[in-house]
């Protein structure tokens, strides 16, 4: 049995926003409810309209920084939220959704034993509906041992549970070009860089089930595709995905 105490990493908790004020406070409860108090919260809105820099200042003792002007999409504030972390470790809380517990953060770091901090910690993540009621988990599971490679099979671990080392993530930002699935790309070259790969066998994230629209789907779907290709090679992308393949085609 080791006798390493476990590691006291900071986490930066990014949450991205805009027009998001019917979602956005169990957002900012979840995070300012952590047990585990070495946390930075970062607020990068696009310029809202509605209450939502009015529920962000009803909270602004506990946020440690917020930004409001217009951007370039999701991404590009994403961006601006990695250039302001200052913690150890960068996780994107999405408006709307949430930790899975207030102990989650603290939880994590009790999984962290080893002499040095991984690049990446990852979990599992379960969908929730507008009541926050368990609806099932994640279809796609985290496999045990993640490498870049495992994404061959999609994007087995949701994005809101793939928390990044600073380092790496200041290294290489979201790649802008894509717009609906930058994130997919983004962890995969994270990973190409990453070292060590902790799996915390935690559900770390409550993801609110929203409907993206068909428009978006489609587009969703030709970036996944194209990310796939330059990643791991066409013949790969189609031998691992035919039936990808013909449900991006039947869209057209």
């Amino acid at each position: 049995m080791s006798n390493i105490p476990y590691l006291h990493p900071t986490f930066s908790i990014i949450t991205v926003t805009y027009q998001a004020d019917k979602v956005l406070e169990e957002t900012i409860l979840s995070v300012i409810h952590q047990t585990y108090k070495q946390v930075e919260y970062i607020i990068v809105d696009g310029g809202s309209t509605d209450r939502t820099l009015s529920i962000i200042d009803q909270y602004r003792p506990h946020i440690q920084r917020v930004v409001s002007e217009p951007d370039k999409g999701l991404y590009d504030a994403m961006n601006k939220g990695i250039a302001l972390a200052t913690g150890d470790y960068l996780c994107f809380l999405n408006a709307g959704d949430t930790f899975h517990k207030n102990e989650t953060l603290e939880q994590i770091a009790h999984t962290l034993k080893s002499p040095e901090l991984p690049d990446v910690i990852y979990g599992e993540t379960a969908i929730v509906d507008a009541n926050r009621q368990f609806l099932h988990m994640r279809k796609k599971s985290a496999p045990d041992n993640l490498n870049w490679k495992s994404f061959k099979q999609g994007m087995l671990v949701c994005h809101q549970a793939f928390f990044a080392s600073r380092e790496l993530a200041v290294a290489h930002p979201y790649d802008l070009q894509y717009r609906f699935s930058a994130d997919f790309d983004w962890c995969i070259r994270i990973m190409k860089k990453a070292k060590c790969l902790h799996n915390t066998r935690l559900i770390l994230i409550n993801y609110l089930n929203e409907g993206m629209t068909t428009q978006n789907h489609k587009a969703s779907l030709k970036e996944r595709f194209r990310i796939m290709v330059k990643h791991y090679g066409w013949f790969s992308t189609v031998l691992h995905h035919a039936w990808f393949v013909i449900r991006l085609f039947s869209l057209f």
